[in-house]
């Protein structure tokens, strides 16, 4: 994964022997002495009429709750002294899980954090200071669920692609989306502001079939566009410079030598690549070209789902968010790509599948790059006469 702008750089460490125990874990048949009390403070605070059920307040189920408090608990406990001195309204103090859920509750809901802290009878700070902690704790402890496959997961991602519309060897989706802001800046300097003179910030993400997150970038200015943010990040160097995507295969059927080499898919606002694919621009296309086209479409539809689904079920990045540091939003981007990721990774029911709307960054016109590689330009013609030779597109 590309750095984050304005993340901190942190040793990485997995922590194998955790999921592997938390994908065993048989869920919880009540929600135990914890959940009971939480709940009833959430129904005092008339949270939702819906309180009582776990995975309606945190949208996952109990076993990755219990996952995640048992991947930073350490951190928790061992950092500072000060999470001690966390209590109710009524001084009651807060324990592990009273401290994760809070801090889920700012992800999920997206409400204020003096919202979420007159629920509790707490001060705005400490809720503030137990989202960070959270934050900080995922983004050491965590960081192993977001990364590019390995070679053999490479294998399997590119199988469930070509089950998608059959196009072979696509090793990813790329889109970006716009984390809206309401900024104090002068609309004549501001450089937040972007095409749709709205204040944003802009994720950039690929994901697998399986709508995981596999490299994010974050951090820059609306008033950027997805080409130019493709190629100031660290991916566009390794994939320039040979270090990603290198790999080839020889396509089934076609004569010798029709090698497809490793690519991802995105939109026409990318520009076409030796290892990134994009459609069609031109009128009147062919038979052929058009259903390349619609293969194509379908395919990327994985990442546009998987950023719509992103910001409806973490609620802080849907929406205008009023005045952030500019500096911690990408950090909060990204352990929202991570909580996603973990939910992926244990196979939580809770997750769903593809959302009913695919539709991420509403009002945003679709932008168009005609930059095209003579060499891309080439293989995207080999993949469309491929596709077209096998037949009609999957049910």
């Amino acid at each position: 994964m590309a750095p984050l702008r304005g993340a901190k750089r942190r040793k990485r460490q997995p922590e194998k022997a955790l999921l592997a125990a938390a994908q065993a874990m048989p869920a919880p048949a009540s929600g135990g002495d914890w959940w009971d009390g939480f709940a009833r403070r959430l129904a005092a605070g008339q949270f939702s009429k819906d309180c009582q059920y776990f995975e309606s307040v945190f949208k996952m189920s109990r076993k990755t709750f219990d996952y995640l408090c048992s991947l930073i608990s350490g951190d928790f406990t061992r950092k500072t002294q000060s999470f001690r001195n966390f209590r109710f309204g009524d001084k009651a103090i807060l324990g592990v899980e009273d401290q994760v859920a809070v801090a889920l509750l700012r992800l999920t809901t997206g409400e204020s954090l003096l919202s979420i802290g007159n629920r509790f009878g707490m001060n705005h700070s400490a809720i503030s200071n137990i989202t960070w902690k959270f934050i900080e704790a995922l983004e050491e402890r965590a960081a192993n669920h977001l990364k590019w496959p390995t070679p053999e997961e490479m294998a399997t991602v590119k199988k469930k692609f070509e089950k998608i519309q059959g196009l072979p060897n696509c090793c990813g989706a790329i889109d970006t989306t716009h984390i809206l802001m309401c900024s104090s800046a002068q609309p004549n300097s501001n450089v937040w502001l972007d095409g749709e003179n709205r204040n944003s910030m802009v994720l950039q993400a690929i994901v697998d079939a399986d709508m995981r997150f596999r490299d994010i970038v974050s951090g820059w200015p609306g008033s950027l566009n997805d080409s130019c943010i493709l190629r100031t990040s660290g991916f566009y160097r390794l994939c320039e410079k040979g270090a990603r995507l290198d790999g080839q295969t020889e396509l089934p059927g076609e004569p010798a030598g029709s090698v497809v080499r490793d690519y991802i898919l995105g939109d026409a606002s990318y520009p076409l690549l030796p290892w990134l694919m994009t459609p069609y621009q031109e009128k009147d296309l062919s038979p052929a070209k058009a259903d390349f086209n619609k293969r194509h479409a379908a395919t990327i539809m994985v990442v546009q789902g998987a950023l719509a689904k992103l910001k409806e079920r973490w609620q802080v990045l849907k929406g205008e968010l009023w005045r952030p540091d500019k500096h911690r939003l990408p950090r909060i981007i990204y352990v929202c790509c991570l909580l996603t990721n973990i939910m992926i990774d244990l196979e939580d029911a809770a997750r769903g599948g593809m959302p009913p709307s695919h539709n991420h960054d509403d009002g945003y016109r679709q932008q168009f790059s005609d930059v095209a590689d003579v060499g891309a330009a080439a293989q995207r013609d080999l993949l469309c006469q491929y596709v077209s030779r096998i037949g009609s597109l999957p049910a």
